[in-house]
């Protein structure tokens, strides 16, 4: 359908290469693209659909964006309130997304909706909505602390109809779906950190080099050379564990554990790394004028995004059976 027909290991190298771009909303935006809003239909979807949505958006001309999240649900999935009911061969569409990625410029979305009344976990399809059909508005672009040039959008559905050929896959299977993408997700989030954090670690080792204070410069404190030295550590620990799950995962292994090891760590890490080094900026530390500024407001979005940690501690505590089961 138009890619490479390379594993998963390439999008990784991908991402890890576009941590060069020193504004995450970039990445951000093709990540989504390339790696939320379309593996379910590449794994599941007909090939009409394919030829329809997938086709186009591998071009390039076509922007996809994924509408899992609601105002009330967001790393909950199971709690999504969207509905699409059957009616004869369309489904009518009612509800609403929240924090969408690409959501004011999208050709169409992976939608994620309660297509019957049954248990949580399976009553949730996955299916391709045209964003520019009857009933969908989109309500405002979002203003946020960080990822300020990403389009994050709030989008409504009233009695929007597709026709029901648009169902990615089984009905009722949509939550699995997303699960399995959700994998891809969090290593690929991990992967866009990790040359940003080399990055700010580096400039701030050029910066503090420079800035003297009391007499010398702000590097020589082994106060500032022994922390900038454990952060570093920190990263390629990270990156380890990144390059162990993605192996793993390419020779078809269940990574969930790890990549929710990963994502955690990664959110976690990303946070003391900006803080530590924008502390060594001093005054400029706290202007827009320093790339450590934005990456500290940019980056702060992987403890939240994709599922908070929280939600990856729960995640390993089950894999780990430290809790009991319900």
């Amino acid at each position: 359908y138009g890619g490479m027909g390379l594993d998963f290991s390439y999008n990784i190298a991908v991402a890890e290469e576009l941590g060069n771009i020193r504004c995450s909303g970039v990445p951000m935006a093709i990540g989504v693209q390339a790696g939320m809003a379309t593996p379910a239909l590449t794994r599941f979807g007909s090939h009409e659909l394919k030829k329809q949505f997938l086709v186009p958006t591998i071009a390039g001309d076509f922007v996809a964006c994924l509408g899992v999240s609601e105002a009330g649900a967001g790393s909950d999935v199971a709690n999504i309130k969207t509905t699409a009911v059957r009616k004869g061969d369309e489904y009518v569409i009612n509800g609403g997304k929240m924090w969408i990625t690409s959501g004011s410029q999208a050709d169409w979305m992976c939608l994620l909706a309660n297509t019957s009344e049954g248990p949580p976990h399976r009553n949730k399809s996955l299916i391709c909505l045209p964003m520019n059909l009857p009933g969908i508005h989109v309500a405002k672009k979002i203003d946020k602390l960080g990822m300020r040039s990403s389009d994050t959008t709030q989008i409504f559905f009233e009695d929007v109809r597709v026709p029901c050929t648009n169902l990615i896959g089984e009905e009722g299977k949509g939550f699995t779906y997303q699960m399995l993408q959700f994998q891809e997700e969090r290593l690929w989030a991990v992967a866009s950190a990790l040359t940003p954090l080399e990055t700010v670690i580096q400039e701030t080792i050029d910066y503090t080099r420079q800035r003297k204070v009391f007499g010398q410069p702000v590097l020589h404190n082994q106060t500032v050379h022994f922390r900038l030295a454990e952060l570093a550590t920190e990263v390629e620990l990270l990156r380890s564990l990144l390059h162990r799950a993605v192996a793993l995962y390419v020779e078809g292994n269940d990574v969930t554990k790890l990549a929710s090891m990963a994502k955690l760590k990664a959110g976690r890490l990303t946070r003391e790394v900006t803080d530590s080094c924008l502390q060594f900026w001093g005054g400029m530390g706290f202007t827009s004028e320093v790339l450590v500024s934005r990456f500290y407001r940019d980056l702060r979005l992987i403890s939240i995004g994709g599922g908070t940690d929280e939600t990856m501690l729960s995640i390993i505590c089950k894999y780990m059976e430290i809790l009991p089961r319900k």
